[in-house]
C-alpha cells in the first residue's frame, strides 16, 4: 500500500510539474508588423531563406494548393514540416555572414489570423506564404528561398566531402541507439566506428551525409529540445562554410549546380543562385556568426491545441533582429540549454 501512495505521488508531482512548464491555454494575440510597413532592407544585406522538411523524400508543393485536411477535416501533413528553417544574411557592405535559426515550435499568426505552429505553414499555405509570415515577425523582408528535403541535404554534405562535428556523450549515445550506418560517422582521431565496441567517448568525429542529418536531428539528447536543434543546425552549416574557405570559382559554379540538381523547390534560377553564391565567394574570409530566434528569455512553453509550443515575445524577436543586423558581431545563444 504504501509503494503504492508514493508511485501514485510521483506520477502527480511529474505532472503537476509538467503543467507547471507548458500551461494548457489559447495563446495571447500576436502582433506582427503590417507587410506594406516592413523596415527597409539595409544597403549590401542579401536574404535567403534555408527550409527542410522533416521527410527523407519531400513531394512537390503545387503553387495553388489548399491545405490539406483528412476526411475528418483535421489538417494534414501532406507536403511536411519545415523543422529546419534558416535564414542566410551575405552582407556584403559590412562585410558579414549571418545565419538566424528558427525554433520549430514557435507560435505564429497564421495567414488566415489563427495562431499556429511556425513549421507547419508551408505544408498549409507554401514556401511564400512562409516568407511573408516571417517577414512581418521579425521586421525583416524576405523574399528568397530554397526548400530541402533529408536526402537532399545529405546529397549536398557527401558532395562536401562529408562534415567534422564534436559530439558530447550524450549525442553519442543518441546516435547509437538512432542506429546511425555502419561507417558512417568516425573519429577524427583514430578512425574508429562510432558503433565499435568501447568508443563511448566525447570528441570531433567525421559525418557523411545521411548521418549529418541525423545529428541535425537531435532533440532528446542533453537538453535544450528544439533550442539545441537549431544550434545544430547551425553548427554543420557554418563547419560547411568553413571548408568552403578555400574553394575556387570554379568549384563554386560546381557546387551551385549540385545545389540545384538537390533541391525540392525554390523561388531563385541559376542567374540568382550564382549571384548568391558571388556574395558568399567574397564573404569567404568572414567569421560566421549566428542568431537564435527566439533569443533567451523571449519564450514560454504552452500546450495549445493539443501540442506543445513555444509562445513567443515577437517585439523582443524583432529588437534583437535589428541590434543583430546592425550592430552585432557576437553569438547569441545559451550554450547551457
Amino acid at each position: 500500500m504504501r509503494r503504492m501512495i508514493v508511485s501514485l505521488l510521483t506520477v502527480f508531482l511529474v505532472f503537476s510539474l509538467a503543467s507547471a512548464s507548458a500551461e494548457t491555454r489559447t495563446p495571447n494575440p500576436i502582433i506582427t508588423v503590417p507587410y506594406e510597413e516592413i523596415s527597409p532592407i539595409m544597403d549590401g544585406q542579401h536574404h535567403y531563406l534555408l527550409l527542410c522538411t522533416d521527410l527523407w523524400h519531400s513531394p512537390v508543393r503545387p503553387a495553388n494548393a489548399k491545405t490539406p485536411v483528412t476526411s475528418h477535416g483535421r489538417r494534414k501533413d501532406r507536403y511536411g514540416n519545415t523543422d529546419g528553417i534558416v535564414l542566410v544574411t551575405l552582407d556584403t557592405r559590412a562585410h558579414r555572414i549571418m545565419l538566424t535559426s528558427f525554433i520549430r515550435d514557435a507560435l505564429i499568426a497564421k495567414p488566415n489570423g489563427g495562431s499556429g505552429r511556425i513549421n507547419y505553414v508551408y505544408n498549409d499555405y507554401g514556401p511564400e506564404a512562409l516568407c511573408r509570415v516571417i517577414s512581418q515577425h521579425i521586421d525583416v523582408k524576405i523574399e528568397k528561398y530554397i526548400l530541402f528535403d533529408f536526402t537532399q541535404i545529405a546529397n549536398i554534405v557527401d558532395y562536401l566531402g562529408g562534415v567534422d562535428i564534436e559530439l558530447n556523450n550524450s549525442e553519442i549515445t543518441y546516435l547509437e541507439r538512432y542506429a546511425v550506418p555502419p561507417g558512417s560517422v568516425r573519429s577524427v582521431e583514430n578512425g574508429r566506428d562510432l558503433r565499435s565496441s568501447g568508443i563511448h567517448r566525447s570528441g570531433v568525429y567525421h559525418f557523411s551525409g545521411h548521418s549529418a542529418v541525423l545529428y541535425m536531428r537531435i532533440r532528446k539528447a542533453g537538453g535544450g529540445g528544439d533550442f539545441m536543434r537549431t544550434q545544430r543546425a547551425r553548427t554543420v552549416m557554418s563547419t560547411l562554410a568553413d571548408k568552403c574557405r578555400d574553394i575556387t570559382w570554379e568549384e563554386v559554379e560546381a557546387l551551385v549546380n549540385n545545389v540545384m540538381e538537390n533541391n525540392t523547390m525554390s523561388n531563385l534560377n541559376l542567374e540568382e543562385m550564382l549571384e548568391a553564391a558571388r556574395y558568399a565567394y567574397g564573404l569567404r574570409d568572414c567569421t560566421i556568426e549566428e542568431l537564435r530566434i527566439p533569443p533567451d528569455g523571449a519564450a514560454t512553453p504552452i500546450t495549445f491545441a493539443a501540442m506543445a509550443a513555444q509562445e513567443i515575445d515577437w517585439e523582443v524577436c524583432r529588437q534583437t533582429m535589428a541590434n543583430y543586423l546592425q550592430t552585432s558581431f557576437l553569438v547569441i545563444d545559451d550554450e547551457e540549454e
